[in-house]
């Protein structure tokens, strides 16, 4: 595997996980391997970011069985938390680790976990030879939170697939649609609560993405859910869906919303725009350094008041709706493509400094 055009792509757990990171993962391998580089898939134990010692044993066995020189490009959910072994096979291979974003900016860890987590990520991120990120944002808070030289981060956005224009809900309701797994990071329950205020408004709400990640956030979903009454009638929890079953949610659409705390790029907002389907979105993260404007309503708090106020503008205006679908169909002819994504990455399989 010393191939100057080949490499191993090291992801933990089950690499079909229809999450913005695997998501992007998958992506990334199949557009490497179109674009002419031979990539090895290499799939690590499950558990990270928080493997047990048998699952981090396992993980080390695997990279200590790569032949030297090996160039490795290795998902930062693994990375992040293995500093130790990082620091031993950087002896042996070229290692380009892969940041969404920092562990440490979940939302919902103890003060003791974050600090952990940082400390783990900085000790790490000294052992990669370069770093690719999904953002600029990504990239400005490895320079400044964890001493990483600009010099060796490498800004790959997403691509997006391309998608037909939304046709719009059955009607005469609006079609609302949130995607994402249900953890504390998406700020679900406050989408809930939030809606339970426009019981005035005709609407309904679509939410799409795992349930199976964190059951106490799931709960404080369905409590949030059971409290709206009669209104929770009009709330679809459709768990996660296919590439074809989610696109045509995508498709029967109206107004996408995104009420995440924090987003290393914001994927599904990139698809809702490749639809172009209007946005009501929190500004963070990635997601204000990148969604226009005439595309969206963004508002610079999740919390329900915000969430609330900014839902009711836009179901209840739909001229401000026209607005902002004209503003996404314009937007989307902007959005990249995967072959380019990849031809940033491989260009580092050139880069000897």
């Amino acid at each position: 595997m010393s191939d100057e055009r080949s490499l191993v792509f090291a992801v933990p757990g089950d690499p079909a996980q229809r999450t913005g990171g695997y998501l992007y993962d998958h992506h990334l391998l199949s557009a490497l391997r179109a674009g002419g580089l031979t990539v090895q898939s290499l799939r690590l134990p499950g558990g990270f970011p928080s493997p047990g010692p048998d699952e981090r044993a396992r993980a080390a066995a695997m990279l200590a069985d790569l032949p030297e020189h090996t160039t490795l490009l290795i998902d930062g959910m693994a990375f992040s938390v293995m500093p130790e072994i990082m620091a031993r096979e950087a002896q042996r291979l070229r290692i380009l680790a892969l940041i969404h974003h920092p562990l440490a900016y979940e939302t919902g860890l103890s003060p003791v976990n974050v600090a952990a987590l940082k400390a783990s990520e900085r000790a790490a991120l000294k052992f990669a030879h370069k770093i690719v990120v999904t953002s600029p944002v990504t990239r400005d808070a490895l320079v400044a939170d964890f001493d990483v030289p600009a010099t060796r981060i490498q800004v790959a956005l997403p691509g997006t697939t391309p998608s037909p224009l939304s046709t719009g809900g059955p009607g005469p309701y609006l079609s609302l649609l949130a995607v994402g797994s249900v953890i504390p990071r998406k700020n679900f329950p406050n989408l809930i609560r939030a809606m339970g205020r426009l019981g005035d408004l005709d609407w309904r709400l679509n939410l799409v993405g795992s349930m199976i990640r964190d059951p106490v956030e799931v709960g404080q979903l369905r409590e949030a859910l059971g409290n709206l009454g009669t209104l929770g009638g009009r709330v679809a929890l459709l768990g996660e869906l296919d590439g074809d079953s989610l696109a045509r949610v995508y498709a029967s659409s109206d107004l996408f919303v995104s009420s995440s705390l924090y987003e290393g790029f914001g994927m599904a907002v990139a698809e809702a725009i490749a639809c172009g389907l209007p946005v009501v979105a929190v500004r963070a993260g990635a997601i204000g350094n990148w969604l226009s404007p005439d595309a969206a309503c963004m508002i610079d708090s999740g919390d329900v008041d915000a969430l609330a106020s900014a839902l009711r503008r836009t179901i209840g205006d739909p001229i401000m709706r026209l607005r902002l679908q004209a503003g996404s169909r314009i937007a989307r002819q902007a959005l990249r493509d995967w072959p380019t994504t990849a031809a940033e990455v491989a260009a580092l399989l050139e880069d000897k400094g």
